[in-house]
């Protein structure tokens, strides 16, 4: 569920257009969208933080060169956004989500992550959704960098649900031990998100798929 879709050929020969979740529409092009205007990149003062609930109990730091110089991977991977269009297809690359566990280890009671970005976005994930073996901390699209507009230069990809949650011009992580909505799900959007269930907004939430008041 979520996975990117096979493209098969018809009878025809003719390329069959492949299931999207429901609701959505096939996009040609990527379009931008954010809230807000496009942070300035500044590589001297950049950092990537995880911090909260760690193993250790420290905050561990990456500068620009060093986060950068990670494990770098790929996935191919769909984007579907809350607002109704789906991109298919896309080469992902960065650095996957596994790897930051794996160098800064969140502590064994840890449930959820904050996926915090600049300005103070912020989006809430399960642990399990964050260390999908599909997750990746992007910082290229098809082979190139990633544009200003569209996250550079980090953003989080998180194929299996909503675009939302995985903000652009991500610059931390913070481990948590109970779940919390982060900024569109404060402001209605579902503490989940996934696609294919079409969980767009909060008044959708089943029981246990919302923060305990």
């Amino acid at each position: 569920m979520g996975q990117p879709v096979e493209r098969e050929s018809g009878e025809s020969g003719e390329a069959v257009r492949p299931e999207l979740p429901p609701g959505q529409r096939l996009q040609r092009g990527w379009p931008v969208t954010h809230y807000g205007p496009v942070p300035k990149f500044r590589p001297e003062r950049w950092e990537f933080r995880v911090f909260g609930a760690t193993a250790d109990g420290e905050k561990h730091c990456w500068n620009h060169e060093e986060f950068t110089a990670l494990p770098y991977t790929t996935v191919v991977a769909d984007l579907h956004c809350v607002t109704k269009f789906s991109m298919l297809g896309a080469e992902w690359g960065g650095i996957p989500a596994r790897t930051i566990l794996e160098i800064a280890p969140p502590a064994p009671d840890v449930t959820h992550v904050m996926v915090w970005a600049e300005y103070g976005f912020s989006s809430n994930l399960r642990l399990p959704d964050f260390a999908s073996e599909r997750t990746l901390f992007a910082t290229h699209k098809d082979g190139e960098l990633l544009t200003a507009e569209h996250g550079f230069p980090l953003r989080l990809v998180v194929p299996h649900l909503y675009a939302w949650k995985g903000p652009k011009w991500v610059r931390g992580v913070e481990y948590m031990t109970t779940d919390r909505r982060g900024f569109w799900e404060e402001r209605g959007y579902h503490n989940i998100g996934d696609p294919w269930k079409e969980q767009r907004y909060s008044y959708q939430e089943g029981p246990a798929e919302g923060p305990e008041l």
